[in-house]
């Protein structure tokens, strides 16, 4: 906690040229009950030499032999000093007091009521410690904001890896022994003589084209394998995928067909329209959906947005609402933002996500824009070979 300004000497820079009114000044301070160790200057030079050492306080006169209390008050600033600055003249006018106020002085006194300076010094000293208190309070607010911001874009990165790797382990070992299995259950059905055998492989077969089928499904939840094909084309099977899913109408358009994005883009595109479309069939009660991928100016734009009943206020407040708080901290990890906006007529999502200059789409990209819509529509990466 700070220290009052009466239970320490204040250290005071009293900038006057008038040795009778320094002593006035001082004589009035002890009498307000004050205990000061101050030291005169009165001059630009002198001034200046001493805002090295360190102050509480800057007493200053207004009219000085080639120097005022203004040009002071606009070089402590200058040096990025914030102490308190209290003016005194012989004759102030309110004009120039207002000025004065405005370029940061606490308060301007007239020398003929001196007996208010007392009170005044105290008042801007505890003033100038508040403030210094707030900016400390504001930069921990920010330091925190900042290190949570930080720790989110971590939790999301180390998501996506475990994603990845949880993903590649399905694929590889979980998949290969599931397919395995079922050429040698097939093996079984055609050489086995027993029409009770044959039918038995039967059902088990049909049993691992199931387990193989969710074991698809959740390694494409994990990592979706779509994106090496490119953002517009794993968007157009996701539009596809979505509406044979929910019977909800959903349409998808491209300003291009084949893009090549900065590392992480695609993912957060893709991720991002996976949530809003989640969250269209939880809640939007909607009947038809839009996504639209566009590059313009440096900046990709992905907008999902659908005929629902849009969100309330309420919706969007809610403690346990992380859904779109995760969207925004995602965003936040490629150098982009989500903007919502609801109403009677829907809900729209945008992402912007800053790109630079277009880049010259991939092979890979390129041979999926020539693909018909239908194949790229229907085309799984993910899929294991079927027997």
């Amino acid at each position: 906690m700070p220290s009052s300004p009466s239970s320490r000497p204040l250290r005071v820079l009293h900038l006057e040229d008038s040795e009778l009114d320094h002593e006035l000044a001082l004589a009035h301070l002890r009498r307000g009950g004050l205990v000061v160790n101050c030291t005169r200057v009165e001059s630009r030079t002198e001034f200046e030499q001493a805002l090295g050492q360190p102050w509480d306080l800057v007493l200053s006169d207004y009219n000085l032999p080639g120097f005022s209390g203004i040009q002071a008050l606009q070089l402590m600033r200058a040096r990025g000093l914030e102490l308190p600055f209290v003016l005194v003249s012989g004759e102030i006018g309110e004009e120039t007091a207002v000025d004065a106020m405005r370029n940061g002085a606490s308060d301007y006194l007239l020398k003929a009521n001196l007996a208010r300076l007392a009170p005044a010094v105290e008042h801007a000293i505890e003033a100038a410690e508040s403030r210094r208190a707030r900016a400390m309070a504001d930069r921990e607010v920010q330091d925190s904001r900042a290190q949570l911001s930080a720790l989110a874009q971590h939790l999301q990165t180390s998501i996506e890896t475990e994603r990845t790797a949880i993903a590649r382990e399905i694929h590889d070992d979980v998949g290969g022994s599931l397919t395995a299995l079922k050429f040698d259950l097939d093996w079984i059905r055609r050489h086995a003589d027993s029409p009770a055998v044959q039918q038995r492989a039967v059902e088990a077969i049909e049993l691992l084209t199931h387990a193989i089928d969710a074991s698809k499904r959740v390694m494409h939840n994990l990592r979706p394998a779509i994106l090496e094909q490119g953002l517009v084309a794993a968007l157009q099977w996701m539009a596809g995928n979505f509406e044979r899913r929910t019977g909800i109408e959903c349409s998808f358009h491209t300003s291009h067909e084949s893009l090549q994005l900065p590392a992480g883009v695609p993912l957060v595109a893709y991720r991002t329209a996976q949530e809003a479309l989640t969250n269209v069939s939880k809640h939007a009660q909607a009947s038809r959906v839009r996504i639209e991928l566009t590059v313009g100016a440096g900046v990709l734009s992905l907008e999902i947005s659908d005929n629902g009943r849009g969100m309330s206020d309420t919706d969007r407040a809610k403690d346990r609402s992380f859904g779109l708080r995760g969207l925004h901290e995602r965003a936040s990890t490629v150098g982009g933002w989500v903007d919502l906006s609801s109403g009677a007529d829907g809900t729209c999502l945008i992402l912007s996500v800053p790109i630079g200059p277009m880049a010259v789409p991939s092979p890979e990209e390129a041979d999926m824009a020539e693909a018909p819509a239908s194949r790229r529509r229907e085309h799984d990466p993910s899929a294991w070979t079927p027997l």
